[in-house]
């Protein structure tokens, strides 16, 4: 499908340009809630399950799993009660597609969710929001009391004879809350560090019961895929990647904002056509395009054919998808010290679980600063790349290896701007500190 991409056309953003779509009265008069009615009261979970596996929906957190088959493995003979929960715990560095949703259009999000609790066997849904999203709490909060009001939501949903409950969890503010086991153990109102895998949530989550933890985006998709079939959607994106996808962007860059684009357009044509190019007078230098905690690339590969914006070509040219926020730099960026800002965040954010991430980020935060402020040794980057390497894959969960990707890319990239650092005290010339 030829894309235009001055226009795109939407999928989850569908209802992001209609006044008041956030209200219960404009979203049904768009149709809302009549898929998942037609779902609850015409189909079977299974059926359910396969239409979502066929349309090749992945987790759009990060991860890409399937979400179809992370929602098979929910155990049919578990008879402990079965859980959906939402993670709008949107943390990353880069990352803000989900609270568009939460605050224009949170009863798609709704809809999603009765949807895939329906097909998992859930009578219990949780939205875990990030704390500080105070607006989108409020508007959310207010969708879900209209639901019940409408019985939408609660015994007999929707006249259909299920019964289901969905409840709004405000978090505390930590990014590790947005690794699914954490986000668990915090809901659980414990301190919010993630646990071994396996058991997985799917087996063993929410009060040791089941549970199915999906981001914003994945769910505020299902409605689009029941509506139109697994096929619709696969006229979107590409064969592994189908469908669409949100990307938040921003940096040094003309229209910084949150675009929805079908998977596998070319990278460097959205950057220059959608989002408007480079600032007057600048040219870029670096992107970060899955969020803060994936891989560095340069310009040159962020531009190359190659580079499509989808899991397959992004691995292309050495990054990830991942979340899906742009982090635009340009050329008057200094690399160094925007890997010591970042370093500084995953050091602060470290749950301080494990060693290698708790004695580590906050030594690659040091070292950095003491390279970014002139105090730096030529030893000093080989050093960094080994404290990294030593993060990387020996951690609980993925924030040891998100504060690592960063740094052993930005070194591997762009060492001649750390080199710089060490021998002369001081930035290249021509970039600035922000």
């Amino acid at each position: 499908m030829e894309f235009d991409y001055k226009n795109p056309e939407p999928i989850v953003f569908t209802n992001l340009k209609v006044p008041g779509a956030h209200t219960l009265t404009k979203y049904r008069s768009q149709g809302g809630y009549e898929t998942a009615r037609r779902v609850l009261a015409e189909m079977t979970p299974a059926q359910v399950i396969d239409e979502v596996k066929n349309s090749g929906l992945r987790g759009r957190g990060g991860a890409g799993f399937s979400t179809g088959m992370k929602w098979s493995f929910i155990p049919k003979d578990n008879p402990n009660p079965k859980y959906l929960i939402c993670n709008a715990d949107e943390s990353e560095p880069g990352t803000f597609k989900d609270r568009d949703l939460l605050r224009y259009d949170p009863h798609s999000l709704l809809e999603g969710m009765m949807i895939a609790c329906f097909a998992i066997g859930s009578h219990q849904g949780y939205i875990y929001v990030r704390g500080e999203m105070g607006t989108e709490i409020k508007i959310l909060r207010a969708a879900v009391e209209d639901a019940y009001k409408e019985n939408i939501l609660g015994k007999n949903a929707l006249g259909t004879g299920y019964d289901l409950d969905l409840h709004v969890y405000r978090g505390a503010g930590a990014y590790i809350c947005g690794e699914e086991t954490a986000l668990i153990e915090s809901l659980e109102g414990k301190r919010g560090h993630p646990r071994n895998k396996p058991p997985f949530p799917a087996v063993v989550g929410f009060n040791k019961s089941p549970t199915i933890v999906n981001n914003v985006e994945t769910l505020a998709a299902v409605p689009y895929i029941m509506k139109n079939g697994a096929a619709g959607y696969r006229k979107f994106g590409t064969e592994k990647s189908p469908g669409t996808k949100l990307f938040s962007v921003c940096g040094h860059i003309q229209r910084p904002g949150v675009y929805e684009v079908p998977m596998g357009i070319s990278f460097k044509r959205f950057l220059y056509e959608t989002c408007g190019g480079p600032l007057p007078g600048r040219e870029f230098k670096a992107f970060i395009p899955g969020g803060s905690s994936v891989p560095v690339i340069t310009r040159e590969e962020g531009e190359d054919d190659a580079c499509t914006m989808d899991y397959e070509g992004f691995a292309k040219v050495g990054t990830m998808l991942g979340s899906g926020g742009a982090i635009i730099y340009d050329n008057t960026v200094c690399i160094v010290r925007a890997l010591e800002i970042l370093a500084r965040f995953y050091a602060h954010e470290s749950c301080g679980q494990c060693t290698p991430c708790r004695e580590g980020t906050g030594w690659l935060n040091r070292v950095l600063h003491r390279i970014e402020n002139g105090e730096g040794h030529p030893d000093e980057i080989d050093l960094i790349l080994d404290i990294a390497n030593n993060i990387d894959g020996e951690t609980i969960c993925p924030l040891g290896d998100a504060a690592a990707w960063p740094v052993q890319s930005a070194v591997k990239r762009f060492r001649a701007e750390f080199e710089h650092h060490v021998i002369h005290r001081c930035c290249l010339p021509g970039t600035v500190k922000y």
